[in-house]
């Protein structure tokens, strides 16, 4: 395939698991609000899509880099990698979108690179120190959530302890507003980057871009607009799974829940960690269910989304290993 022709291709398909990233993870951006009656699916959706975008200006391109330079030896990527990375990445989400699991985009599309550049150079091509970090906290991420989403809901109801249930709850419908589209700006400011990363780095291999690594702005603006699109899709099994399976939840608690994982994930994002917002989010709810009781959180249903993320790396580093072996035949 010419050179030029592979590129617009591969972009392509970035692009798709972008898409699919939004359609996946707006289960996250609005399972709570939905869940807590505060908005309508088809207005929380446009919410959370417009604080996707919104999250273009203002939190740089640090995960990005870690994506782009950070995992694997830039020296290893080709166009063959890349497309292997991302139809393995993909092929993962549309399956998880299927079944109604809310997993990882963000470690789909790191095990995709990884399985594809293992694959072509073998393991001695892995960058492991941030790949490394970024697998602790497949584990880190969550406990965070749950920490942050359990102390702000203790906090909360200390605060309002005088309050009746109805001034409580009307308070925090307002609320919760606030604090989806501050989950929603993180979730655009974690998860578009990765595929700005990948494009990035595309451009870089086939030479459309020289010099230090740096991400055009073109692109910056393309993977927050395209993200957005797939969040206004909105992935409705996982919606219900995070929403209502694994614990109920009042407008204070999806309150506490959204700002709990916002805050968490902005932190990382600024940092430079690509983190799964999935986990930080299911942790910050279950932390909230916690605070109740030990027996409002659903541990079963938990605990089969726990073995999903165990699953999502290596799932798709063997897929995008797999696809690798066809896509250079191709590129």
């Amino acid at each position: 395939m010419e050179p030029l022709h592979a590129v617009i291709v591969i972009a392509g398909l970035a692009y798709l698991f972008d898409f699919l990233n939004g359609m996946h993870d707006a289960a996250n951006s609005i399972a709570t609000v939905v869940s807590t009656r505060v908005l309508s699916p088809r207005k929380a959706v446009v919410w959370a899509a417009f604080f996707n975008f919104v999250a273009a200006f203002g939190f740089g391109v640090h995960v990005a880099g870690t994506i782009g330079k950070g995992l694997v030896d830039p020296a290893v990527i080709d166009n063959a990698v890349i497309a292997g990375a991302l139809i393995g990445a993909s092929l993962w989400d549309w399956l998880t979108i299927v079944l109604g699991i809310p997993v990882s985009s963000s470690h789909a599309l790191i095990g995709g690179l990884v399985g594809a550049a293992v694959m072509k150079a073998g393991p001695a091509c892995l960058l492991t120190k941030k790949l490394y970090t970024t697998i602790a906290f497949i584990f880190i991420s969550p406990m965070v959530g749950l920490l942050f989403g359990f102390l702000l809901m203790v906090a909360v109801s200390w605060i309002f302890r005088r309050r009746s249930p109805s001034q409580v709850d009307s308070f925090f419908r307002v609320g919760q507003l606030l604090s989806a589209g501050l989950y929603s700006l993180s979730h655009g400011a974690n998860d578009a980057q990765k595929t700005m990363g990948i494009i990035t780095v595309l451009l870089f291999t086939n030479g459309y871009l020289t010099g230090e690594f740096h991400v055009p702005t073109w692109v910056i603006l393309s993977c927050h607009a395209v993200i957005a699109a797939g969040t206004m899709m909105g992935g409705w099994k996982i919606v219900q799974t995070m929403g209502n399976k694994v614990t109920k939840l009042k407008p204070v608690g999806g309150f506490c829940a959204e700002t709990g994982a916002g805050i968490s994930i902005i932190i990382c994002s600024l940092a430079g960690i690509p983190v799964s917002t999935t986990h930080t989010i299911t942790g910050a709810i279950v932390g909230v269910g916690s605070t109740h009781r030990v027996s409002a959180v659903r541990w079963g249903v938990a605990s089969r989304i726990v073995w999903a993320w165990v699953l999502t790396i290596p799932c798709a580093a063997v897929t995008a290993a797999l696809t690798y072996l066809v896509a250079r035949q191709v590129f």
